[in-house]
């Protein structure tokens, strides 16, 4: 729900997979003895591409993953029954090659391609799809925490087969059933009709992994520390991920690279890479860095102030991704002073969302005035609006009989670069700069993202945060949906009622199949949101992705 990145990432994702290294010789020589780049001559398969990420990915048990840097390296090794069109939100065949409902929208029939085989060599066909579907809704114990499997509970609105105490039980799960119609053709049975259910299978944790590896290397098997933070215990996720993809995993040394080759059995379009490293570099500069000198062929992330360098030198390129995220300071609303609105509403009008976005994106930044990107359908023009009003905010405490300054603590994390936040710190302090201006007396909280800044905030145990979201798909409910429909912790929502008819809203919305109506559903849950304040949207940032000019996708 992140970085969830989370994700036009499908853009990069793409490009990746297609991507040859259009010669490296000449005066690169040296730089392609620093990555271990195989020379190619242009059109050719082969070679190697080393990529700056900004952390290494959490797991790479694609079940078990909510943030960008995980999805990204997962989905190359793993692939979802429906896909969308590369650079689009429309649908397109994976694993699936059509399907269709039934006349109420409760069960769907997916077709299932022939011919394909899992990395360890075992078919891919309708037991291997129920098996990962049973394995999902037989989740126990800790796997069933937001922290463990935030997207099978978004994806399928939560619910376990035998939930622990204060999760949602199968009557409140979309999915009722999995069954093998024949050995390519699978019938997936809900519990309600759902106009989001294809959508939601384009989702990467919903990818199918090989049942024979998942249990030969203890896919199952995991803990939560003290601090609720999920941890897988078996090798699965750390040295045996296996699933149909067009690479596949062939080492994993944390802090240092993460190596996968192509799949020379893949059942369509071959890579061109031989090989595809990702190599974890926290540091903005260090990553632009890296890539001056050879020691990557691209990075992700790039800060906004950088660019201008980038394209100023014909060595480089920059490839612009659409802005399809929102960053937002996020409240649990259940814990003292947040469970007032008064406090929220004063904190909203204590941000200076707008020198934010102007100090720190570099001209890629746009202030947000909910939690969705504008483009969206469900983008309401009416939402109540806060500038920052640092006496308005005092009076607003006051008013509500609070003794300056109100004491809150504020989480940020440290050691990563998101879309939609180039600089967490510097956002931070700003953020902290404004609301000292304004009454508050802020505590700063840090954390590392992963696993412990994400698990915190999974488990809400953060009361004032910086954090974001990247879509998966082009629809409200991938943003406010995500965040607002179910009991989430992030906002304190599982010990709140604060949102209940947020809730309702969204619960109609996802069944409705008039688009009009669902549109102007989504327009009055924007209201209702935006007048509730679970947190404050400030930014949506266009990310860029940094290449040496002589990579080229195909």
């Amino acid at each position: 729900m992140r970085a969830k990145s989370f994700r036009l990432l499908l853009l990069l994702v793409t490009l990746l997979f297609a991507l040859g290294l259009a010669g490296c010789g000449g005066d690169d020589d040296e730089a392609a003895e620093d990555t271990g780049a195989t020379e190619t001559t242009e059109g050719e398969a082969g070679g190697t591409l080393v990529f700056g990420s900004s952390s290494d990915p959490v797991v790479l048990d694609f079940a078990l993953i909510s943030d960008g840097e995980s999805y990204r390296v997962n989905l190359q090794i793993y692939e979802t029954l429906i896909r969308l069109k590369p650079g689009t939100t429309e649908l397109e065949p994976g694993l699936a090659t059509s399907w269709e409902a039934n006349e109420d929208g409760t069960s769907w029939t997916l077709h299932l391609r022939e011919g394909v085989t899992f990395h360890d060599g075992t078919p891919f066909n309708a037991e291997a799809v129920c098996a990962n579907f049973d394995r999902w809704f037989n989740f126990k114990g800790s796997f069933q925490n937001a922290s463990a499997t935030y997207y099978w509970q978004y994806g399928f609105g939560g619910g376990f087969a035998e939930p622990e105490e204060g999760v949602a039980g199968p009557e409140e799960s979309l999915y009722k059933s999995c069954e093998v119609v024949d050995e390519y053709t699978v019938m997936l049975n809900l519990t309600r009709p759902s106009a989001t259910i294809l959508q939601a299978l384009t989702l990467g944790p919903l990818s199918i992994q090989s049942p024979t590896a998942m249990e030969k290397y203890g896919a199952d098997e995991g803990e939560v520390d003290a601090d609720g933070i999920f941890h897988p215990t078996g090798t699965y996720g750390t040295e045996h991920p296996t699933g149909t993809g067009a690479f596949m995993f062939e080492s994993w040394t944390p802090e240092d690279k993460l190596v996968l080759v192509r799949n020379d059995d893949y059942w369509g379009e071959k890579a061109k890479l031989d090989e595809l490293i990702f190599r974890p570099i926290a540091d903005n500069a260090a990553r632009l860095q890296a890539l001056q000198t050879g020691e990557v062929n691209g990075y992700d992330l790039v800060e906004p102030q950088d660019i201008p360098t980038i394209e100023s030198d014909e060595n480089f390129q920059i490839l612009n991704r659409p802005a399809f995220n929102v960053g937002y300071v996020g409240f649990n609303i259940s814990t003292p002073p947040l469970d007032d609105i008064e406090v929220r509403k004063a904190i909203a009008y204590g941000l200076d969302r707008q020198a934010v976005v102007d100090n720190f994106y570099a001209g890629r930044g746009q202030l947000a005035t909910q939690f969705m990107p504008p483009d969206l359908e469900g983008t309401a023009d009416d939402v109540m609006q806060y500038e920052f009003d640092p006496e308005k905010a005092k009076q607003i405490l006051q008013d509500a009989g609070y003794e300056l300054p109100v004491k809150i603590e504020f989480w940020y994390p440290s050691d990563v670069t998101r879309p939609y936040m180039p600089d967490p710190k510097r956002n931070f302090e700003a953020f902290r700069a404004s609301l000292e201006k304004s009454g508050f007396k802020v505590t700063p909280k840090s954390a590392p993202w992963d696993p412990d800044y994400l698990g915190l905030n999974n488990e809400g145990k953060q009361p004032v945060h910086l954090i974001g979201w990247t879509g998966d798909y082009g629809d409200p409910d991938n943003f406010i949906g995500t965040f607002f429909q179910t009991d989430n912790p992030q906002f304190g929502l599982d010990k709140s009622k604060e949102l209940d008819g947020v809730q309702e809203i969204l619960n109609q919305a996802e069944i409705e199949t008039d688009e009009a109506k669902r549109i102007e559903l989504y327009k009055e849950a924007n209201r209702q949101i935006m007048l509730l304040l679970p947190g404050v949207p400030y930014a949506h940032n266009q990310p860029a992705v940094a290449f040496q000019a002589n990579v080229d996708g195909r």
